[in-house]
């Protein structure tokens, strides 16, 4: 992989998060800044969860979209005193491989992952005819695309629908951050989720003002996805690095090979 040396990138992901990502891209040679536009906690209510789990016997699969979807879903099933062998009836699909290995850590292997690092591809590639099949879904409490469910239900599955956790917004941008982006002294912000750029534009806009979009001026927006992609034009007007494959070593690559083209520099 090519060297990012000078080159000073921003994390945007969850503080939880972060780390792995970051871990990439100073192994590139790159400096990392992490203002973290996620806060993950427990849902609301643990009330819907709590029901669906006692519900297992009468699901078929399992669809777990994303690493905090499997820890809380998981924990929960703990709390509540269900071990995991509970699950050996019913099949389970995730997406990523992130959350396979998160799945992995509590001793299940999925039965089935899409080959595309997306939730719409789930249903796409779903091994089984979806008609009357009783699906669970774990997911995030709320700004979640509504995409895949309406896809499994307009196929014929009953979908079970239930908020396992909870993306906030923080309540400030770290300041040290938001004087970086004021003077010029950060390359590349990146963003691994729609719901990260939707935080960002807040928190950036709630620092620096109504001006606040011209801090990006000549700053590489970098994206993991399509999806992402699309709510970076939405709100900051455009995207320079999209990832290929949709992962943070496919979004390190991008920017690497963006680096490259256009002699990125701080």
């Amino acid at each position: 992989m090519a060297d990012l040396a000078d080159i000073r990138i921003l994390v945007t992901r969850a503080a939880s998060q972060a780390s792995s990502f970051g871990v990439l891209l100073r192994q590139a040679g790159a400096e990392v800044l992490e203002m973290p536009t996620i806060s993950i906690t427990p849902p609301s209510t643990w009330e819907p969860l709590d029901e669906a789990i006692a519900q297992l016997e009468q699901c078929d699969w399992l669809i777990l979209t994303s690493a905090n979807a499997v820890s809380f879903f998981m924990d929960r099933m703990a709390v509540v005193g269900r071990p995991s062998s509970d699950l050996s009836g019913i099949k389970i699909s995730v997406v990523g491989n992130k959350t396979a290995v998160r799945l992995a850590e509590y001793g299940r292997q999925p039965d089935f992952t899409p080959p595309s690092f997306v939730a719409d591809s789930l249903v796409q590639h779903f091994p089984e005819p979806l008609s009357r099949q009783k699906i669970l879904f774990p997911r995030v409490e709320s700004g979640g695309r509504q995409v895949l469910v309406k896809a499994f239900r307009g196929a014929g599955a009953a979908v079970m629908e239930v908020p396992a956790y909870e993306s906030r917004c923080p309540d400030a941008a770290d300041a040290l951050v938001l004087a970086a982006l004021g003077d010029r002294q950060i390359q590349v912000v990146t963003f691994a989720s729609s719901k990260t750029v939707r935080h960002f534009a807040k928190l950036v806009e709630q620092g620096l003002g109504a001006a606040w979009l011209d801090c990006l001026a000549g700053v590489a927006i970098a994206s993991i996805g399509p999806q992402t992609s699309e709510t970076c034009r939405q709100l900051l007007g455009r995207v320079d690095v999209e990832a290929e494959e949709y992962t943070l070593e496919g979004l390190t690559e991008a920017i690497v090979q963006y680096a490259a083209a256009t002699q990125l520099q701080n």
